[in-house]
């Protein structure tokens, strides 16, 4: 248990942390959340709990391609906060990026690429 609460601790931690930056930094803030911290973090975990080597290379595998259909939310994001709100603008950008990861996710298993 006291393992899962400093999990919980590190990787909240981390999220302040960029929350934080953003604060006082634009770009400190962006660069730092386009760091692929959270992903390191969960590599780690899964390395330290002694997961198979499969598993942790399949994470890193997955990861790669579910970010390629998030990034046109990150480029949608800032036009629309300023014409619908905050809420609205949250709201459109993870409709817009579950239609970018449907329809990517479909033409990825053209090459052979199963992502759902």
């Amino acid at each position: 248990m006291a393992w899962i609460i400093t999990k919980y601790l590190i990787t909240a931690g981390v999220v302040v942390l960029v929350s934080e930056l953003a604060k006082r930094s634009d770009k400190l803030g962006g660069l730092i959340a386009a760091l692929p911290m959270i992903t390191v973090l969960t590599l780690i975990w899964l390395h330290v709990e002694k997961q198979p080597e499969a598993k942790v290379a399949n994470h890193a595998w997955y990861t790669f391609w579910y970010v390629v259909p998030t990034l046109p939310m990150f480029l949608i994001f800032p036009p629309l906060l300023s014409r619908i709100g905050f809420w609205p603008t949250l709201l459109a950008s993870v409709v817009i990026t579950i239609i970018c990861f449907i329809v990517f996710a479909l033409l990825m298993r053209r090459f052979g690429v199963e992502l759902m």
